[in-house]
């Protein structure tokens, strides 16, 4: 396969931000969006066992609701595409057999001949120390998920802006999540960046590489 170039990247990751104002007329092809969607469910996460969903927030209505719930950051509304990530809130054996058949049917093999991997999964994320833990350890996974999404937003020449500011609680209530055994952690608007907005052609602010990378 051909891949980008060190100058391509630097260059997609120097051109984009944290997209402040969205062109609402502006609608990401399908195509690109496919691209996109893809990239969420190829990222890599811990055992693979994929803890997480991706809602993707197209009803106006329901990004009406989610306004007042985000800080009224109005990305919400005009963006493109709205990728609402939440999390399992508590692993359970259903989820690693889950994973134990995807495995068998994928790469046709018996689930008993990888029952070691489910044992090793039931120790340590149901019955072990992150099972305990398990929406915050399932939480983590899903901003492994953010970041590859963002990456590959810059990568096609997409916006996008990362939401923390968000009510996680009144976000399960819109989107229907409670009792459902997930629970929102973040969100993500993208889409293309409006012509007025400041922040596109603002200086980037980043401290020296010597003082964030180090060789030890």
């Amino acid at each position: 396969m051909n891949h980008i170039t060190t100058r391509q990247v630097l260059a997609a990751q120097s051109w984009r931000y944290a997209t402040k104002v969205f062109d609402a007329t502006k609608k990401i092809p399908a195509d690109v969006w496919h691209a996109l969607e893809q990239s969420l469910v190829l990222t890599p996460t811990s055992y693979g066992l994929m803890p997480y969903r991706f809602l993707i927030v197209q009803d106006a209505a329901k990004r009406t609701a989610l306004l007042p719930h985000s800080w009224g950051q109005n990305q919400v509304v005009d963006c493109s595409h709205y990728v609402v990530f939440i999390a399992r809130t508590e692993m359970k054996e259903a989820d690693v057999d889950k994973l134990i058949s995807r495995i068998s049917q994928v790469r046709g093999i018996t689930p008993d001949s990888i029952k070691f991997y489910k044992d090793m999964m039931m120790k340590d994320v149901v019955n072990g120390p992150r099972g305990k833990t398990a929406h915050e350890w399932a939480a983590r996974q899903a901003y492994i998920a953010l970041g590859n999404f963002m990456t590959c937003c810059a990568a096609l020449g997409v916006d996008a802006c990362p939401m923390e500011g968000l009510v996680p609680t009144e976000y399960d209530k819109i989107l229907g999540l409670e009792g459902s055994g997930y629970k929102t952690v973040v969100a993500c608007a993208a889409g293309y960046r409006a012509d007025g907005d400041k922040y596109a052609t603002a200086a980037k602010v980043r401290y020296e590489t010597k003082d964030l990378v180090q060789v030890v």
